[in-house]
């Protein structure tokens, strides 16, 4: 784990530059198409903008050149009497009409030119009541009257009026053009501007990502070269390392057997001693019974407690002590010549090897009212027949030991491959065992919980010795009152070398 953490922080730099780096060059993109579409929008507008201002100009010029249609055709019909004059004026004015509705339709969005508007309106009306009493008077046959009507009001000045408020408003829509214009110019500007910084963005994120590549090319080549080299070293490392291994295995191996075999001999003594001391106390006892009853006097009750009670009772202590040192000797001289043994691996199905095991210890499951489940189907592996059989037999057997009281005791055994190991699981609803103990029940002479079934903390140790052997690991999870499920993890197939 803690490997894996430095690698991490290591490559965590060169991560964290390529994303800031990427980071910039999206949100320079962003704000690059954010402004293209900034100032597309204000082409855009300013285009609707100038459409609007030359069709203002083009109705405002329709307008005026029929109104001056208009009075030029009053004006030869007063003269020439001709009614052909007479049906321009009246298609002049019906033109007008709507020409003057779109102007002022165009125009309503601005208030600078509502009061022009209003007076181009007024005027207009003006100069069409004029022309029609001029008309009329000429349909009437009294043209000396109308041409006299037109020499003293010739509407001259109406017109030069009308003229100049068109003119306002058309440089009204000039002023509005060239303020347009202007914002048109800014937002370009704007625009380089913005595409100038981006592109100065991303050309520092380019320039960024190449040196952080190239560096990380180069700290990759010179870790692969180191690599290498240790890989050209690595298979001799191994091979020492192995084999110092095996050397400090063999002297441990030694001498546990040595303490072990050590020991058994005093042991033997004190076991021989103690038989000899139980049976002195046998006439020991029947002297005291004598003397009882022959010269009561002499014998005192400390002697009578010594030799019917504390005698016998603490050679009972020393037989049940030394018989404790006995089973414990014998579990070490166990784990001694099981680490001396030659492995020999074999393909084994592991799902028929748990029911050989189950059928094996059948009168404890049934006297201990176990259910015991083996899930089909299971991996095939290539093992150690023996230390896998005592493995899982020690598991399933402590499984069906350390039942919960309050329900049946149940045990499932299944099997299942992962990349590279195959991972046997026993569980059980047993009484659990708690979190703070999960590494210490595999230590020797360690247990963990109520001690109400017989054992020397032995099995799980061997467990996790045998497991190592086989190239593999042990674990468990469990919580109190909850069961526990025990994770035997190996490799597909033993290699002989590692074991």
């Amino acid at each position: 784990m803690k490997g894996s953490s430095s690698d991490a922080s290591a490559e965590n730099p060169i991560g964290r530059i390529l994303i800031a780096a990427m980071a910039i060059g999206f949100l320079a993109l962003l704000v690059a198409a954010g402004a293209a579409g900034y100032v597309v929008r204000q082409t855009n507008r300013h285009s609707d903008w100038v459409v609007h201002t030359y069709r203002v100009e083009s109705v405002l010029i329709e307008v005026r050149r029929l109104a001056e249609q208009q009075e030029t055709a009053r004006r030869g019909y007063m003269l020439a009497g001709s009614p052909a004059f007479l049906e321009s004026f009246e298609r002049a004015h019906d033109e007008l009409i709507p020409q003057v509705a779109e102007l002022r339709r165009l125009t309503a969005d601005n208030p600078r030119q509502r009061v022009p508007m209003a007076m181009v309106t007024r005027r207009l009306a003006e100069i069409d009541a004029a022309q029609r009493r001029t008309n009329a008077l000429v349909q009437q046959g009294r043209g000396a009257e109308a041409l006299a009507r037109f020499r003293a009001d010739s509407g001259l000045q109406r017109m030069m009026k009308l003229r100049g408020v068109f003119d306002t408003m058309a440089g009204e829509e000039r002023r509005l053009l060239a303020i347009r214009d202007a914002e048109q110019i800014a937002s370009r500007q704007t625009f380089s501007t913005v595409m100038a910084i981006a592109a100065l963005l991303f050309l520092a994120v380019v320039i960024v990502t190449f040196l952080t590549m190239r560096r990380y090319t180069r700290d990759l080549h010179r870790s692969r070269s180191a690599l290498a080299s240790l890989n050209a070293t690595l298979e001799e490392q191994v091979k020492e390392r192995t084999a110092d291994l095996a050397l400090a295995n063999e002297e441990i191996q030694r001498f546990a057997y040595i303490v072990s075999h050590d020991l058994r001999s005093p042991l033997v003594n004190v076991m021989g001693f103690t038989a000899e001391l139980s049976a002195a106390t046998q006439p020991l006892s029947a002297l005291i019974d004598r003397a009882e009853v022959e010269a009561p006097h002499i014998v005192t009750e400390e002697a009578r407690l010594a030799a019917r009670e504390d005698l016998p009772e603490a050679i009972g202590f020393i037989r049940t002590s030394t018989a404790k040192m006995d089973r414990l000797i014998n579990a070490i001289l166990k784990l001694s010549r099981e680490g001396r043994r030659v492995l020999a691996p074999e393909m084994i199905a592991l799902d028929q090897l748990v029911e050989q095991i189950g059928d094996s210890i059948r009168h404890v499951i049934d006297d201990r009212g176990v259910t015991l489940t083996v899930e089909r189907p299971m991996p095939v592996v290539v093992s150690d027949r023996i230390a896998l059989e005592q493995i899982l037999s020690n598991l399933i057997e402590n499984a069906t030991k350390y039942r919960h009281p309050a329900r049946a005791a149940e045990v499932h055994v299944s099997a299942h491959e992962t990349p590279g190991r195959v991972i046997v699981a026993v569980r059980d609803n047993g009484r659990g065992i708690d979190p703070r103990d999960h590494q210490r029940i595999f230590d020797l002479f360690r247990r963990s919980g109520q001690q109400d079934q017989p054992g020397e903390g032995i099995g799980l140790a061997h467990v996790r010795a045998l497991a190592y052997r086989l190239g593999g690991t042990i674990s468990v999870e469990s919580q109190l009152g909850e069961g526990a499920t025990f994770f035997l993890s190996l490799p597909p197939s033993l290699s002989i070398e590692g074991a």
